[in-house]
């Protein structure tokens, strides 16, 4: 199979589909790589390293799209690149379709076969493709956060632990699952006043487990979302459910009630946020001002750490590119059913039930659309 890497074009995105050790595995089982020229300049690999691992350099991101069999990328791809998808053509990468009608419909229109990082599963009940990144968000979180706390960002001018006979700054976070996690390990690590809410009281008995008493671990109710939100410095937004669009939980009510000052990181924005006054930002302009309270809604928040999140990421893509690859796409999505939950288009049809009803498109099952 011919696998194609092309440079990501997001803004301020660095990342790539396929560092150069993945190129290699993939050339050592007989397929033939083509990567676009500086796909990896901005994690430090170089055309020559793609070569040496026996991948070919193209100039174009078109002719790319046109030569390969199966497009890996890490984000959504834009519409320029959507316009270069065809039918029949396998793209690997993460989509979050539930609150992105545009793509979807550009999707459908190519009758491309469209499998999305983020609804690949496990034996677990996990999400093992989306897991890496959102440990990074999650870690992210707490550092832009405190740096949206600052003064010259329009925050309430806070350290997130405070110094000796100061109080530390409260941080409450939405979801206690990956994200969730990883963000409490930050914010306790820096010495703040850590509340995560749940549902789930599993999670809520890891998290007690984990951490102690250094984290307040608390059942999300209405009553316990707003109480908590209302006294909050900074709130973490890190609520997923999967394949769908997340739930506005903190409402404009909320923030305009919240401290003048206070700052919000919506991991979520990816899925459209569980804020209401969410809308998403990009590296280049992070934040944004509602009602005093600072809002840092960057899309792809780990494109600001390219080189870990990179490793991370095809650490865990590199056996289902292979799978792929291998096996071609039906035999490989029909043989393993956490890879045919990542179906979410396929030759014009919706097979990602939650994408179907955000969007409004009929529902059709993944391994119906893939045998018809």
């Amino acid at each position: 199979m011919i696998i194609g890497v092309p440079k990501e074009i997001k803004n301020h995105e660095y990342r790539v589909g396929m560092v150069p050790a993945s190129v290699r595995e993939l050339i050592n089982h007989g397929h033939e790589v083509i990567v676009e020229t500086n796909a990896g300049i901005g994690i430090g690999f170089t055309d020559q390293d793609y070569v040496d691992a026996g991948a070919s350099i193209i100039n174009q991101a078109s002719d790319v799209f046109a030569q390969a069999e199966m497009i890996v990328k890490v984000k959504e791809p834009q519409a320029v690149e959507r316009a270069m998808l065809r039918e029949g053509q396998i793209l690997f990468t993460y989509l979050h379709l539930a609150p992105d009608l545009p793509q979807t419909e550009d999707l459908i229109k190519s009758k491309a076969i469209c499998i999305a990082y983020e609804t690949v599963t496990d034996d677990f009940g996990g999400l093992p493709l989306l897991a890496p990144m959102s440990e990074v968000a999650g870690r992210m979180s707490i550092q832009a956060g405190a740096q949206a706390l600052e003064k010259s960002n329009a925050g309430r001018g806070m350290l997130l632990g405070g110094v000796p006979g100061v109080e530390p700054a409260k941080v409450v976070i939405i979801g206690g699952g990956m994200v969730g996690n990883n963000a409490a390990q930050m914010a306790v690590g820096m010495g703040a006043d850590v509340v995560v809410l749940d549902r789930n009281t599993n999670v809520l008995r890891k998290l007690d487990a984990q951490f102690g008493n250094k984290v307040k671990a608390i059942y999300s109710t209405a009553d316990a979302l707003e109480k908590h939100v209302l006294d909050a410095d900074l709130v973490i937004g890190g609520v997923l459910i999967p394949g769908a669009a997340a739930p506005k939980l903190v409402t404009k009510e909320h923030i305009k009630s919240m401290k003048p000052g206070a700052a919000i990181v919506d991991v979520a924005i990816d899925q459209g946020g569980c804020i209401e006054t969410s809308k998403a930002t990009t590296h280049a302009e992070p934040t944004y001002i509602v009602d005093d309270v600072v809002h840092y809604c960057v899309a792809n928040m780990p494109g600001a750490v390219p080189r870990t999140s990179t490793f991370a990421l095809n650490n865990a893509t590199l056996p289902y590119i292979l799978q792929i690859a291998n096996k071609g796409h039906v035999q490989a999505l029909l043989d393993n059913k956490h890879l045919l939950n990542g179906l979410n288009v396929i030759d014009g049809q919706v097979t990602c039930q939650s994408v179907a009803e955000n969007l409004g498109f009929e529902y059709v099952d993944p391994a119906v659309a893939l045998i018809n």
